[in-house]
Formats: structure tokens, C-alpha cells, sequence
């Protein structure tokens, strides 16, 4: 086990049905992917035994012209009621086993106050290989109570990071992939410029990931060291949505470090405007 954050496909199966447990399903699917694939669908063929579908697009704030933002804690509160989501239970959260997604459900849950989240490491793909079993159609519990509290700022904003890019005050890091990264491909987005925001240094999600949970901790402080972040200072994490920026979150957290906070409007919000600082290699 990677880190205390998860827990394993075993352990959720001799724990499912204990009353201070809840199993919540947060598949959810790349950029551009969604042409091809319908992941409401794909929950409905088959999702562990009474987990609701924590659809992170349909729990965002659809106020904003960015994807995936936070919702304010009143809205996101009446949400979970409704998904039958007791914020005093021990929360699992899952996805299809990449670990793409289920760091966002994590993190949120997380931010409005919910003092027990774990991961399922390997998701959906680990439950399945263990040969546990799998139902199908919609989950319709009964209304729970959820108290949500934001009970800290886990969250910059635009102009926080203008400021940061310009004096250096904490380390900015992109979890995009490499080429995105240094603007040798177009964005899966459409209408986003290519490039990075200055200053920022680049994680990939994925190199941090193996086998749908994180890579042992020596290997995380060592991709850390390679791409210049110190662990010391404060660091502020971003990617295309804000989705996989979590995953660096989740691991840098893994490593103890304390300071670190996520730029929600990410390359979706920087790399749509023409009057901020865009570098590209």
C-alpha cells in the first residue's frame, strides 16, 4: 500500500457492510473521450454493491465557464444528502482503476469537512481481479446527512497565480503531460493556447502512478527532486481541469509536505485568456 490514503480491494470487501462505511463511484473520463464513451453508461453496467455514481462534472459549479470547479459548500452539501452521502462515515472512492479521477473526489470531499476519505487502490480493475462481485443499474439510497464546512482555503485563484508566476513566492507545478507542457501539442481542449504558465515546473500525473494507486515514496521524492520541486517550500498544483493536479496534491501529502494548495481554474482558465504570461519551449 502506497500510503495510508488507500485502502485495498480486500480490506473494502470485509468492511463494505460495516454501518460507518460508504463506497462512492468517481469514474470519470479524459478530455475528448466522452465522444466515444459514455460513462454514466458504463457506471450502470456495473459499479460495486451500494455506491452512488459521484459524477464530478455534475457536482462542479456550473456558474463558471470552467470545467470542473468547486461548487459552493451549500449546493455541494444538498447534493450529497440527496446521493444519500453521510459526511460522518468513512467515505471510499473509487474509479476505473487509473487513479485519474478518484484524487478530485478525494480532495473535495476532503475540503468540505469530511474527516474519513480513502481511496480504493487499483479501483474498479483491482475489484474486479479479486473476483468480488459487481451489480448493475442505479443506486437509490435513502437522504443522508452531510454538514459541509469549508475549514481552510485549499484553493488559489487567477490572480494568486499571476502573482505567484511573477515573485516566486511558492513553486507552481503542472501535472499535464510533458508535451502539453512545453506547447509541442495542442491542448485537448478546444480554443486553449499552448504553453505553461511561467515559473512552473512539470509532474506528470501519471509518472507518479502505478498500477491505479501512487508509486512507493522513495520513487515519488526522487520524480520530485528531478523536476526541481522542494518539498520545503509551498506549492501550488495545476493541470489541464483541475482533476489530475490532485493526484500530485495526493502524493506530495503522501510525503508529509503540509503547504500545498490547487489552482482550480488551471490551463482551462490560464490558457483561454490572451492577457496573461504564456511561456512555451
Amino acid at each position: 500500500m502506497s500510503s495510508s490514503f488507500f485502502v485495498t480491494a480486500d480490506w473494502l470487501a470485509e468492511h463494505q457492510h460495516n454501518g460507518d462505511v460508504q463506497i462512492l463511484d468517481a469514474r470519470m473520463l479524459p478530455p475528448g473521450l466522452e465522444k466515444t464513451r459514455d460513462v454514466n453508461a458504463e457506471y450502470l453496467a456495473e459499479h460495486l454493491p451500494d455506491a452512488p455514481f459521484f459524477n464530478v462534472e455534475a457536482l462542479s459549479d456550473h456558474t463558471s465557464p470552467y470545467p470542473h470547479m468547486m461548487p459552493r459548500a451549500e449546493s455541494f452539501a444538498v447534493a450529497m444528502r440527496e446521493l444519500g452521502i453521510s459526511s460522518d462515515r468513512h467515505l471510499v472512492v473509487y474509479d476505473e482503476g487509473n487513479l485519474f479521477s478518484a484524487p478530485r473526489a478525494w480532495w473535495m470531499l476532503r475540503c468540505f469537512g469530511v474527516a474519513q476519505v480513502s481511496i480504493l487502490a487499483g479501483g474498479l480493475q483491482a475489484w474486479k481481479k479479486a473476483g468480488l462481485p459487481l451489480v448493475s443499474g442505479p443506486v437509490t439510497l435513502p437522504e443522508a446527512e452531510f454538514t459541509a464546512s469549508w475549514l481552510q482555503d485549499p484553493v488559489k485563484r487567477v490572480t494568486d497565480v499571476l502573482l505567484i508566476s511573477h515573485e516566486g513566492s511558492a513553486q507552481l507545478v503542472d501535472a499535464r503531460a510533458a508535451n502539453r507542457f512545453h506547447a509541442e501539442v495542442d491542448e485537448p481542449r478546444p480554443g486553449l493556447h499552448r504553453g505553461h504558465i511561467p515559473g512552473s515546473l512539470n509532474v506528470p500525473w501519471n509518472s507518479l502512478v502505478s498500477e491505479g494507486e501512487l508509486k512507493a515514496e522513495h520513487e515519488l521524492r526522487a520524480l520530485f527532486a528531478e523536476a526541481g520541486v522542494d518539498l520545503t517550500r509551498p506549492i501550488v498544483a495545476s493541470c489541464g481541469s483541475g482533476v489530475t493536479a490532485v493526484v500530485v496534491i495526493l502524493a506530495l501529502q503522501t510525503l508529509g509536505v503540509k503547504d500545498v494548495t490547487l489552482y482550480d481554474g488551471s490551463w482551462g482558465e490560464w490558457g483561454s485568456r490572451d492577457d496573461l504570461p504564456i511561456a512555451t519551449d
